[in-house]
């Protein structure tokens, strides 16, 4: 027997038909006794976005909660998914006002520890006029890096359908070792892996060291989300279609890969098949960041409920273009983290 997931008409493309993928009845039974939908790993800490100018002429910033693990977990909230998270923050108020403000999100926080020493990271943020970024990172050393092995919570991440991570928790040795330590665990309980990049240059201290973390994420994940510079400096092309086509060469363990081109729209490629499906250019774009956090999360919601296997065309294009919906409506609002869009949000968007 298989279950049948179907979704709304008019979000399955222009012929209106609807777009199904299968889940056999043992996968699901399987998937559903894990208690997270979603567990991530990773950085954990606060945008300071800048926000116009005081009367004295001084930059203001707007100190917004943030991390990509958790602006991802934060979207799946909004989709209706269990989630968790797992990292470190300081001991400080930035740490407590972290906490607090993925516990109202819906995220579960007991794999978040507080470090007494070093405090939580910072990054802030200068948004260009055409709403993209700059970073200056406080993180040298930042708390989100000082996760050790021995403080993974092997129970939490044994209980995941998925397990989601980034390369900002592989930028130093030791919480590079806690992150591998938790890929392992999680894909011998039968996770899903999911990576994204997510390039920071300025955290690294080589660009080669980078490429070689980077490489060994994507040695380990069944499903990417990669951004159009991240695929042309971990392959060398700036042609997706080559760059993807290079990846699934090398890592053949990657079923779906999601290149996001920022306003050009967002690509899909699963086996042979590739969906291209424009941006929402629809005006009111304050700034970028999240954008790409909530179309992971979107993505990831999709595989939950239709799977990873038999996934057909409409099916990527229909994931696509609510994820890029959803990203869109990030991009209206300043934080990512608090921002995140309600579900019928979204497919007002998509109605109209």
């Amino acid at each position: 027997m298989q279950i049948v997931r179907g979704c709304p008409a008019h979000l399955a493309g222009e012929t209106g038909k609807f777009a199904v993928a299968r889940l056999t009845e043992d996968e699901m039974k399987d998937s559903e006794r894990k208690k997270w939908d979603v567990v991530a790993l990773g950085e954990l800490l606060i945008d300071f976005t800048d926000s116009g100018f005081s009367p004295q002429g001084n930059p203001l910033f707007e100190a917004n909660p943030g991390g990509a693990p958790c602006n991802v977990l934060a979207m799946l909230q909004k989709l209706g998914r269990r989630t968790a998270f797992v990292g470190k923050v300081g001991e400080d108020m930035f740490g407590s006002l972290l906490r607090q403000t993925c516990e109202e999100a819906g995220i579960c926080m007991d794999g978040l520890i507080k470090d007494r020493e070093v405090r939580t990271t910072l990054a802030f943020v200068r948004n260009a006029p055409d709403g993209d970024r700059e970073f200056s990172f406080f993180r040298n050393p930042g708390a989100d890096m000082m996760l050790r092995e021995e403080e993974l919570p092997e129970g939490l991440l044994k209980d995941a359908r998925i397990f989601h991570f980034g390369t900002l928790s592989m930028t130093h040795e030791g919480v590079r070792k806690a992150t591998k330590r938790a890929v392992a665990m999680a894909k011998e309980s039968g996770a899903l892996l999911s990576f994204d990049p997510n390039l920071r240059p300025p955290l690294w201290r080589d660009m080669e060291t980078a490429k070689e973390q980077m490489r060994w994420g994507l040695s380990q994940c069944d499903i990417l989300k990669i951004a159009d510079n991240e695929i042309e400096f971990i392959t060398g092309e700036t042609d997706f279609d080559k760059g993807a086509a290079a990846l699934q060469k090398e890592f053949p363990g990657l079923s779906l890969i999601n290149v996001t081109a920022g306003a050009d729209g967002s690509y899909s490629y699963y086996g042979e098949e590739k969906v291209y499906v424009p941006s929402f250019r629809l005006g009111g774009t304050i700034e970028t960041t999240g954008a790409g956090d909530t179309f992971c999360a979107c993505v990831l919601n999709y595989v939950l409920e239709h799977g990873l296997k038999g996934l057909t065309k409409e099916n990527l294009g229909e994931m696509l273009r609510f994820a890029n919906a959803a990203a869109y409506l990030v991009t209206t609002k300043k934080g990512a983290l608090k921002s995140m869009p309600e579900r019928e949000q979204v497919e007002e968007i998509l109605s109209e």
